[in-house]
């Protein structure tokens, strides 16, 4: 049977942990970027008037950053409109129209500061950029219907087609950082013009074997160029460019019936998941190219763990969701999204971190000048500045991570996979499946759905105890790789009651790190330590007795720890950092003459 998603588009979230944090994307967090986009020159650079010596020069990755919060208004406005932010939008895709060049292109930064340098150099972006404005404008399109914008890019595309295909003239065969080949295939789907699957289809298959490397990066590991995609097994290079290129991969795999994509993804993905990834989810251990070290290499201290690489690896996770019913990739999802993504946003919205911290110890961090560490408090904007959008464009559409399904050959839905949990009403396809829960603080979920169906259930990987109901009846339920399968007639009442406590987690013991730690864990949430509340962090802390959970601060759960010298206090990792610089650590060391 075909496997698909259910877009965002289709659900409403009501009320709880997530209809919070779109709220304030909506009220706070979207105008706070733009004004910092206003502010540093992205937004006038779009005027194309910039002249040398002016300052706010252009740089090559800003149309990503602008684009980016222009699809955050389309997830926004299709829910609610924004007639402000749409009008914002709307400016910009003129300012596009007028300054682009007759063959359909448009960059800020080429156009006005290096036009004999267009499609000459492979690391500055421009594929890049075209990419996330394409992924902007079909989704501007499906929120709006306004076509502007969206026509503008098919004939940016049809010109990067005749410059990469048909007349093969560009100085490097595939982008130097990855983004339009995901982008192409959501043009695919919205139109369902073959030319669009087949133009990234030949992006993802010029990847190690290109003939016109460009400037530096040829071959190299770095942007996944090393060997062609198909023998690609292990996750390497930059972490964003190397998930942006699975997900364009797994989209083929799935779109194209291609075993060897789809093999190549599931052994990226396990490399990554069992070898390479921190327990929030972060990816991309070193500053040192924003990439992934060698196996078990995940220091805390040095962590760089960048905002966008969790992102993209729960981008990932969810279109390996389609290629495979497995539980693995929701269960990465749900961490990353809980943990390594959403640190990168603090809890009023209006500041962020790129890089996330997996410890925090200043006094150390003094004794080392040189070595990189990460930054201890967030802020507004950064010179680089790909994460605060890419934030305000995920959280509106978070939704695309509830549901997978099934269809017969009459497109039928059959199984439906229900991947996460909130508080949420999706229509399609003539019926309704409701969600009624207080996850991710309490495990009690109730599911109703107006079609007879077969609802598969994720069993979350950190639960060890559940119990299923149907119509108040207690019932067991065939486990298929971490899904219960229950058979939902319509308006049944479903109800899954996951035991949520605190729990004890060990690394591998290869990890180096983590060797003799312990990290604590409450449901989907990584727990932290901050010295704000246990002064003696530092210190010799050993943690021996039973785990409570506590009221915690920021309206979220909290755990108290029995240690040496006295109890530790642990609050969700995503909150860290919300009350001034302060050490913080996620693993303490641990009593093993004692049981827990």
């Amino acid at each position: 049977m075909k496997r698909k998603y259910l877009p965002y588009l289709y659900t409403r979230i009501t009320d709880g942990f997530w209809a919070d944090k779109q709220k304030l994307i909506r009220e706070v967090t979207l105008d706070a970027v733009y004004d910092r986009f206003y502010e540093t020159g992205r937004i006038g650079a779009f005027e194309m008037n910039y002249k040398e010596g002016e300052p706010n020069r252009p740089h090559y990755f800003w149309d990503s950053d602008v684009a980016k919060w222009m699809e955050s208004v389309a997830y926004l406005t299709a829910k609610e409109r924004m007639p402000e932010e749409e009008e914002r939008v709307d400016r910009l895709v003129d300012l596009i129209e007028s300054g682009r060049l007759d063959n359909g292109y448009f960059n800020i930064y080429f156009e006005q500061l290096a036009p004999d340098m267009i499609f000459k150099d492979r690391d500055c972006h421009e594929l890049y950029c075209a990419g996330h404005l394409l992924e902007a404008a079909v989704e501007y399109y499906k929120a709006t219907g306004k076509d502007k914008f969206l026509r503008l890019m098919k004939d940016y595309m049809r010109h990067i087609k005749q410059v990469f295909v048909l007349d093969d003239s560009a100085a490097f065969s595939s982008s130097g950082h990855e983004e339009i080949e995901l982008a192409l295939i959501k043009l695919y789907d919205l139109t369902g013009e073959r030319e669009w699957l087949d133009l990234s289809l030949h992006f993802v298959n010029m990847r190690g074997c290109g003939t016109k490397p460009g400037k530096d990066s040829a071959h190299s590991d770095y942007n996944q160029d090393h060997l062609p995609v198909r023998g690609q097994f292990t996750a390497e290079g930059h972490a964003v460019r190397a998930c942006y290129l699975y997900c364009a991969m797994a989209d083929l795999a799935l779109r194209c019936g291609d075993v060897e994509l789809k093999t190549a993804c599931q052994k990226l993905f396990d490399n990554m998941i069992r070898r390479k990834m921190y327990i929030t989810g972060g990816i991309g251990s070193t500053a040192d190219g924003e990439r992934f070290e060698d196996d078990f290499v995940l220091p805390n201290d040095t962590a760089y763990a960048e905002t966008c690489a969790a992102l993209s690896l729960a981008l990932f996770s969810r279109r390996m969701s389609l290629l495979e019913p497995d539980a693995k990739y929701a269960d990465t999802a749900e961490r990353v999204i809980y943990n390594g993504f959403l640190s990168g946003l603090s809890l009023d919205g209006r500041s962020f971190f790129y890089e996330n911290a997996q410890e925090i110890n200043l006094k150390e961090q003094k004794k080392h000048e040189g070595v990189h560490y990460p930054i201890t408090e967030r802020v507004e904007i950064f010179g680089c500045s790909c994460c605060p959008p890419n934030i305000t464009r995920f959280i509106p559409s978070v939704a695309d991570f509830l549901y997978t399904y099934s269809c017969d050959k009459y497109n039928e839905i059959k199984v439906v996979y229900v991947n996460q949990y909130m508080n949420c009403i999706s229509r399609f396809d003539g019926f309704e499946i409701t969600q009624k829960t207080n996850y991710p603080f309490d495990g009690k979920i109730s599911i109703t759905a107006t079609k007879d169906l077969l609802l598969a259930l994720r069993i979350p990987g950190w639960c060890d105890e559940y119990r299923i109901r149907v119509n108040g009846k207690r019932v067991t339920a065939n486990n298929e790789k971490g899904y219960a399968m229950i058979i939902s007639e319509a308006d049944d009442v479903i109800e899954l009651d996951l035991l949520i406590k605190p729990k004890l987690n060990y690394a591998d013991p290869r990890v180096e790190a983590d060797k003799g730690l312990s990290a604590v864990s409450y449901g989907p949430f990584i727990m932290c330590a901050e010295s704000v509340d246990n002064p003696y962090l530092n210190e010799s802390v050993i943690i021996d007795g039973k785990m409570q959970i506590v009221p915690g601060k920021f309206g979220l759960p909290a755990v108290t720890v029995p240690a040496t010298p006295q109890p530790l206090y642990m609050i969700p990792y995503h909150a860290f950092a919300n009350r001034g610089e302060c050490d913080m650590k996620i693993w303490i060391k641990y009593d093993i003459k004692k049981p827990i």
